[in-house]
């Protein structure tokens, strides 16, 4: 009998142990998903919201995503950040400066093709309007998180840059770090007004069924592991 009580004692433990641990990551992963849909709810609520204006002073967590109406000058400079579209290809963001009185931000106008690069007059002539200086612009105001230590240091001389880096940008600019995302462009066959790119999957229910169940395989096989342990001591 001592011996057959020794031979239940490590199935038992590993048992419970893994079962116990495989427990927690599911619970875990349950306490994620509540937290990633109240997030994207208040996400949706904030997109949804009607407009305001520039706040006089911004922080870039409290006032991501705000979605605001500015008015102002168009500035003549411009970048172009790399990005792709799947079913128009590779092109870049046109991103442009804009005086609001003493405040001057930066404008992400949209999407351009690769091939219209280098076509993209550069006095300001399509954007917007023909009075530089009466623009409204209705946008959402944008901390994107796009660089690593990876990234490449945007190339100038081309005018390309590799992720949308706020301070960078603005250094480059001339302009507080402060990006606002357009929701339009009146010539939408050159310049195509892209969202923020907020993308937030949700697979958090996914990876709790599967934790809960490797739980379930677990105490299964630790079931059968500890019977074949004791026939085994019996025979």
């Amino acid at each position: 009998m001592a011996v057959s009580r020794k031979s239940a004692i490590a199935p038992i433990v590993i048992g419970v142990l893994g079962t116990a641990i495989l427990l927690m990551l599911g619970a875990w992963q349950v306490q994620r998903l509540d937290w990633k849909e109240g997030l994207i709810g208040r996400i949706e609520a904030r997109l949804s919201a009607g407009p305001v204006a520039l706040p006089a002073s911004l922080d870039p967590l409290r006032d991501n995503l705000l979605r605001v109406t500015v008015s102002g000058q168009m500035g003549r400079d411009e970048l172009h950040a790399i990005h792709s579209i799947k079913e128009l290809g590779p092109g870049y963001r046109l991103i442009v400066p804009m005086q609001l009185g003493q405040k001057r931000i930066m404008v992400d106008l949209g999407f351009i093709p690769e091939r219209l690069k280098d076509a993209i007059p550069r006095d300001g002539s399509m954007r917007w309007n023909d009075d530089p200086s009466a623009m409204d612009v209705t946008g959402l105001l944008l901390w994107p998180n796009e660089t690593d230590s990876f990234t490449p240091e945007p190339d100038r001389g081309r005018n390309i840059w590799f992720a949308r880096d706020v301070d960078l940008m603005a250094e480059a600019l001339g302009t507080d770090p402060i990006l606002l995302v357009a929701e339009s462009h009146p010539d939408d066959q050159v310049v195509l007004p892209q969202p923020p790119g907020i993308n937030l999957p949700n697979r958090h229910l996914e990876y709790a069924l599967t934790w809960f169940g490797l739980a379930f395989v677990w105490t299964v096989m630790s079931i059968v592991w500890l019977r074949t342990r004791l026939r085994a001591v019996k025979d």
